[in-house]
């Protein structure tokens, strides 16, 4: 796509930057014999990663320390596998989004990485060699306009049942067409005794069911015998959407336990019914789980990040606070009764999702260590809840917000602002923070921040004028999330710091199949059911650079006893971006989506930058290691195991299917070599 501007063909302005610089279904395959590599897998696994983000409270961290800081330099690559998507047609290809973390089984599962396909094919690996041990074709229907993905697996072991008895041990994937499959992890074949013939249907046939609207993206969650799963909603294009339902099922039989209605029903509570419209469910939907869950299994707690009402930028047809909505709930994962829950954004017009899977932990205050959920926010903001009444244990307050809307728009008079923990990026933009590339480029940016209609963070969008998104959907945090060093405190996160903006015209009716603007244009997307479409954009000087100063994507460490940024590092190098790929890096940060993770080594790895670069930073210093550049860009969250004394660590490189990228479809292994 022509012109500059973040997106496809993003910045083929680049070169005259540098100059002004100066320089600057069930069918199986198998190969191989898997029970001498079981047996010898036994004998070796020093440390492991079972779960989507290492463990069920999403610490996406692993004790191996074999790599460090003295020797990240010698991590070369030790296999590469290709699930075959590549293959297809490039249509096919641009439609889905290779973002899985495999998980490592042990032994007595069969010992393999386990990963799966946009399409939800699931595929066991030898973590040694990565050769294929087998692969299931899910036998995904393909259609409907949401792009193909799914992030990982899950996987649970019936302890009482005999060994080498079916389906002891299992791996649960919820598909793209919202089907929960069950598959034996040792032979790769389905469990005949969960549903019908190993699937079980997220929906109802009767409700109606369209390929796309809803789907699923993130692994289920599996804790105490059940399997919880939420949906992924296409909540942007029109008011009227499906219900963000949260599901749990019997780990054995696949059979429902219990479902949690984020929109009201006739059995929700008068404060939820009275947030919502009488006849919300003929104009709104959504507020679903996409993001990945985490558990408290001790006790008995599900953690369930919600995302915005439909639509995504009008409120207008869904007066009040919209409880549930942009959220984290906590159910009981016997029952799927509501514990407690806290709303991070009242009445959202902004598409900020609570878009990260929240992170278990404990903190100590006033000598007392208190069990907390930490929540990274699309809007910047770190909150701390106590993990059993979700009472904030950092203070926030309500501050108050712009109520100037279009006519007919709601507007919540205050919003939650953390008051301890730090915000992750300066969110309060005005025309002094123009910044360009020559004097020129910057007085243009300049002109046009001061056109623009800017109250703040949680300003609404008006008619015909652009107003100040800052951040925008993207974020601000988004799913890659945060993790946790907890020896040490600290916290690290990944961060988007570009500037967008975005109006409201009047609605054309016009569908789009985007969600962000690409390459400097204008992106349109008609909200059917209202009187309005929104138009979003990137705000780009004429050199097509972004009109705030970098970094565009950085990585940050937050001390969890004090508040304090420990240190922040740009994430991402601007030279794979434009027409021409420079041989050197400027590393200004770009758009990331992905996540990292933390080691015992004292090393962060992330991938999840538009410079198909896979990157170690020190823990401590936040200073770059090591770099190695993959076939595609790395949206995906890497992970690490040790196994006969050599630590793995490994990623996805799928590359950015929003962005217009390169894509793959390799998995990609590292370890220490002379």
């Amino acid at each position: 796509m022509p012109g500059c501007g973040f997106g496809k063909g993003l910045w083929p302005c680049l070169s005259l930057a540098v100059v002004v610089l100066g320089g600057c279904g069930n069918d199986v395959s198998q190969t191989g014999q898997s029970a001498p590599v079981v047996a010898n897998f036994a004998a070796g696994l020093d440390q492991g990663w079972p779960q989507y983000r290492g463990d069920l409270a999403g610490s996406g961290f692993s004790a191996s320390d074999q790599i460090t800081p003295a020797n990240v330099t010698q991590l070369k690559p030790v296999w590469t596998f290709s699930t075959g998507e590549s293959q297809r047609s490039q249509a096919e290809l641009k439609n889905t989004a290779f973002e899985a973390t495999p998980v490592l089984l042990p032994a007595e599962a069969g010992g393999h990485l386990a990963l799966c396909t946009p399409y939800n094919d699931v595929i066991a690996l030898d973590p040694q060699t990565g050769e294929q041990r087998w692969r299931f074709d899910a036998h995904a229907d393909r259609r409907g306009r949401r792009a193909g993905k799914c992030r990982g697996v899950s996987w649970w072991l019936d302890s009482e049942a005999a060994p080498g008895s079916e389906c002891r041990s299992r791996i649960v994937t919820a598909t793209h067409d919202r089907r929960l499959l069950a598959i034996d992890s040792l032979t790769g074949k389905a469990c005949s005794g969960f549903g019908e013939g190993g699937e079980v249907k997220l929906y109802s046939p009767a409700e109606g069911f369209v390929p796309g609207d809803i789907a699923s993206s993130s692994a289920p969650l599996i804790a105490n015998g059940r399997i919880v799963v939420g949906s992924g909603v296409v909540d942007f294009q029109r008011a009227k959407t499906p219900h963000g339902t949260v599901q749990a099922y019997d780990v054995m039989t696949g059979k429902k336990v219990w479902q949690f209605n984020m929109i009201p029903t006739a059995d929700s509570t008068p404060e939820v019914r009275a947030s919502w419209p009488d006849n919300v469910g003929d104009v709104s939907g959504s507020a679903n789980a996409w993001a990945p869950l985490s558990a408290d299994p001790d006790h008995d707690l599900v953690f369930i990040p919600t995302g915005a009402p439909s639509p995504d930028f009008y409120g207008g047809l869904r007066p009040g606070n919209n409880l549930n909505a942009n959220s984290v709930i906590a159910l009981s994962l016997s029952t799927g009764q509501v514990v407690w829950r806290y709303q991070f954004v009242h009445h959202d017009l902004w598409d900020y999702d609570t878009p990260a899977m929240p992170l278990l932990t404990t903190v100590t205050q006033d000598g007392e260590d208190l069990p907390v959920v930490i929540q990274v926010t699309k809007q910047g903001y770190v909150f701390v809840l106590h993990r059993l009444t979700g009472v904030p244990v950092y203070p926030v307050t309500e501050m108050a917000v712009s109520q100037k809307a279009v006519a007919g728009e709601w507007v919540s008079p205050t919003q939650p602002k953390p008051a301890f923990m730090p915000t992750l990026m300066n969110t309060q933009i005005n025309a002094d923070d123009a910044w360009g590339l020559t004097p020129w480029d910057k007085s243009a940016c300049r002109r046009a921040i001061a056109q623009l209609h800017n109250e703040g963070l949680f300003t609404p969008l008006q008619l015909n004028q652009f107003t100040v998104l800052m951040p925008g959907s993207l974020g601000g945090a988004n799913w890659g999330g945060a993790v946790l060093w907890k020896e040490k405190n600290l916290m690290y996160v990944n961060v988007n710091t570009a500037l967008f903006a975005a109006r409201l015209v009047p609605n054309t009716q016009a569908l789009s199949d985007g969600h962000l603007p690409q390459a400097g244009k204008t992106l349109r997307i008609s909200m059917q059911g209202t009187p309005y479409s929104i138009e979003n954009k990137t705000l780009l000087s004429p050199l097509g650079m972004p009109c705030v100063a970098p970094p565009w994507g950085k990585l940050m460490a937050v001390d969890l006893s004090t508040g304090d940024v420990r240190w922040e590092s740009p994430l991402g190098s601007i030279h794979d971006m434009g027409p021409v790929k420079l041989p050197f890096h400027i590393n200004w940060g770009t758009p990331n989506l992905g996540g990292a993770i933390v080691t015992g080594g004292g090393v962060v790895f992330i991938g999840a930058t538009m410079d198909r670069q896979f990157r170690a930073f020190d823990a401590l210093t936040g200073d770059v290691l090591w770099s190695h550049e993959l076939p595609a860009d790395g949206v995906a969250s890497p992970m690490t195991y040790t196994l006969d004394g050599k630590q793995y660590v490994v990623i996805s490189a799928g590359g950015h299917h929003m962005y217009g990228r390169p894509m793959s479809d390799q998995v990609i292994a590292f370890a220490l070599q002379p």
